[in-house]
């Protein structure tokens, strides 16, 4: 008689697998966390040559697995994640006491947060991983990867390459892991277990309420769909330019991205002559409707099958005869909503179109198209009329309002001087703990180490000649005399200020 072989459950391995690199990491991280500035800085250095060494090869790696944009681009990408992020970062005081406020007899000290979860995406699985990889590193933790599956390959190929780099460089044994079983149990051991200390989450909606629900500290971004405004002063050739630049851009994968162009009326042609000029192509209302079909899934979310795709590949799937010089498919939208296709973030070289009267209107429709979706991330004027640049600042939702470059790169931080970074926080508008361009100085805590400045005393006399100067003479003698002769204050006297505060404070309709 034989007996059937023992076999572990796959979703069990992959949670025993997460534990596994969990544990390694933690003791991986406590010796990190007592190198010197310098041995982090040469452990950084060597991640970073590794993936410039291997960029054009990771790129095409994650092309083939993916599908998605073009393996030149996530090549230049693995570049920016590496060379770009380097150099930001490489100067940064992340070890040991790194601030000093001798007048206020204050330093502060970096302290890592541990161990850091880090979800990478599919869009930009390479790039990110590198990224990812240098900031934690540089702040002194260790990180885990959880890889989309459909980019678990090229996501673990990645890891291994920076991964032997580092340890050749210094860095302990199990500061760089990566989950080999892509599988929903394991990733969700590994954000709620208490040995992950931050979730670092880039991807879709899903990925992203995960990482903010599993109990664990994180730091998500959520999705994009920043429209793009030509103003009436701008170069409009220019303009154009810029919006094609980046929209085909590695087909349109960056979140940071344009998903819609909004004009004034009164350069509407110019804007149409242009475009069509540098290769867009206007749908007309039945060929909008067959693209408007395949934008989205059943339940409204974004169908895989068109990110990342050239406009020549996405109009063939949905039977649209288009040139083949044709750079992006751009439909008129006059709605916007969540099964409004053309309004929503889109993955690929598709533009909605949109015409309205002012800068009034055009600042009201980004509004719009921003509340619908994509409040907190980006979007970009094209324009040279500095003082509406401004009232645009102060009203629009977004982390960042990019001026006259394209939107991915200028949002990343390649063609502007924002932080250099693959993860874009969306602010609290957009349901993320923080706006920035996610740095090595957002994964670090800080002990604040600091000496008194005033005794009691002074600071009851300095609340007495405030009070006194604002008008309430009564409650500052109250609190002038508010020590007795041991240096402590009566009960008399104590019960006499609370009384007479409570009464300032009655009269003034405080209470």
């Amino acid at each position: 008689m034989t007996r059937p072989t023992d076999k572990i459950d796959n979703d069990l391995a992959a949670i025993q697998e997460s534990r596994d690199l969990l544990r390694r990491a933690v003791l991986g991280q406590a010796e990190l966390a007592r190198m010197s500035q310098e041995q982090i800085d040469t452990i950084c250095s060597a991640i970073k040559d590794a993936a410039l060494q291997n960029a054009e090869r990771l790129g095409r790696l994650a092309n083939e697995e993916t599908g998605y944009g073009k393996a030149a681009d996530k090549a230049i990408k693995n570049y920016f994640a590496a060379q770009v992020v380097f150099d930001f970062i490489k100067d940064m005081r992340t070890v040991g006491i790194v601030k000093v406020d001798e007048p206020n007899r204050l330093f502060e000290v970096a302290v890592p947060v541990g161990v850091i979860a880090a979800l990478i995406p599919s869009t930009n699985p390479t790039s990110t991983v590198i990224y990812k990889a240098l900031i934690s590193i540089k702040a002194g933790n260790a990180v885990v990867f959880s890889p989309h599956p459909s980019a678990k390959a090229c996501i673990i190929e990645t890891v291994e390459v920076i991964r032997r780099a580092a340890e050749a460089a210094g860095a302990p044994p199990g500061c760089l892991g990566v989950l080999c079983k892509a599988t929903k149990e394991g990733t969700d051991e590994l954000l709620s277990s208490p040995n992950t200390n931050l979730i670092l989450a880039t991807g879709g909606e899903a990925m992203v309420k995960a990482a903010y629900s599993s109990g664990n500290p994180a730091i998500g971004v959520g999705p994009g769909n920043g429209p793009a405004y030509i103003e009436k002063s701008a170069d409009i050739a220019l303009a154009v330019q810029r919006i094609i630049d980046s929209k085909t851009f590695d087909n349109g994968v960056i979140c940071a991205s344009e998903q819609s162009i909004i004009v004034e009326r009164e350069i509407e042609q110019s804007v149409l002559a242009e475009m069509k000029r540098q290769g867009c192509y206007f749908l007309a209302d039945d060929e909008k409707a067959r693209i408007d079909a395949i934008l989205l899934r059943p339940d409204f979310s974004t169908n895989p099958a068109v990110v990342g795709k050239t406009a020549l590949q996405v109009a063939e799937m949905a039977g649209v005869l288009v040139p083949k010089s044709t750079k992006l498919l751009v439909g008129r939208e006059t709605q916007i909503g969540k099964k409004i296709p053309f309004s929503r973030e889109k993955l690929c070289p598709v533009l909605a179109f949109f015409v309205v009267n002012d800068w009034r209107a055009a600042c009201s429709l980004a509004i719009k198209i921003l509340d619908n979706e994509g409040a907190g991330h980006t979007m970009v004027m094209h324009s040279r009329n500095e003082e509406l640049i401004r009232e645009f600042a102060l009203e629009k939702p977004v982390s960042r309002l990019l001026v006259n470059t394209p939107a991915a790169l200028g949002g990343i931080g390649a063609s502007t001087g924002i932080a250099p970074a693959l993860t874009l926080g969306c602010g609290a508008v957009g349901g993320s703990s923080t706006s920035d361009n996610v740095s090595p100085l957002n994964l670090i805590n800080y002990r604040r180490i600091a000496y008194g400045t005033q005794d009691l005393a002074e600071i009851r006399a300095k609340a007495a000649h405030d009070l006194s100067l604002a008008g309430n003479r009564a409650v500052a003698e109250t609190v002038s005399k508010a020590v007795a002769p041991t240096g402590n204050p009566t009960e008399d006297t104590i019960n006499s200020l609370v009384q007479l505060v409570y009464s300032k404070l009655k009269d003034q309709n405080v209470i």
